[in-house]
């Protein structure tokens, strides 16, 4: 009799381990199914938060900026088109030369009667590669006439093109080049009429080109890199 009670105690005893360790595991169960889901929230919210733009597009916008700004520096003035940039500081040219064909020397004719007091700038003929902006290297073809001349003094055409960097410090150009060549593109022809304080002022550089000379450039963008 003693004997079978104890064997029922044993039992009790067995069932109520059996019953507190499947609680256990439940329980175990539970609290994995409530981290897995918290973390699964957190990898949605964190792709959702990368995916959204809140840090790829603070560099993207940057860049859209600058682009934007560089941008907003031009406005469209050509001969007999409106369809190309120049910068918005300068006036067009009043009587600019032909446009010709791009790759072939152009025709530069100094306009008549006095001489413009601030620059003038025209596309004669409208690019469509890279564009030239400060810092970029600039391969180029050139014919210069001036005004006390009235006629063309120097070509790149006979001989090589020409290259440099536009707005290097120090300068490698004239002023009127780093400021009247940005936002030219490649495959343009551009033409400048450049007052003395933008080009070489009161000396004279050479044969052909006065002391407090204007100048008139049309140039070719061959290359921008």
């Amino acid at each position: 009799m003693a004997t079978a009670k104890r064997e029922r105690q044993k039992a009790a005893r067995r069932q109520k381990i059996e019953q507190m360790q499947r609680e256990a595991k439940r329980r175990r169960t539970t609290r994995r199914s409530v981290i897995v889901g918290v973390v699964g929230v957190a990898v949605v919210i964190s792709a959702a938060y990368l995916f959204s733009g809140s840090s790829t597009p603070a560099t993207t916008t940057t860049a859209a900026s600058a682009t934007t700004s560089i941008a907003s520096s031009a406005t469209t003035t050509t001969a007999g088109s409106s369809a190309t940039t120049t910068p918005t500081t300068f006036a067009p040219v009043s009587s600019p030369s032909p446009a010709g064909k791009f790759g072939t020397a152009p025709t530069v004719i100094v306009p008549a009667g006095n001489p413009p007091t601030s620059m003038e700038v025209s596309n004669l003929i409208q690019g469509a590669g890279k564009p030239a902006m400060i810092g970029s290297k600039l391969t180029v073809q050139y014919v210069l006439a001036t005004y006390s001349s009235r006629k063309v003094i120097q070509s790149s055409w006979t001989r090589t093109p020409f290259t440099f960097t536009l707005g290097a410090q120090p300068p490698q150009v004239i002023p009127g080049w780093d400021k009247g060549l940005v936002g030219m593109h490649v495959g343009g022809r551009r033409e400048l009429i450049i007052p003395p304080s933008l080009g070489y002022g009161a000396q004279s550089p050479g044969p052909g080109i006065a002391a407090n000379d204007t100048l008139v450039f049309v140039v070719d963008l061959l290359k921008v890199s």
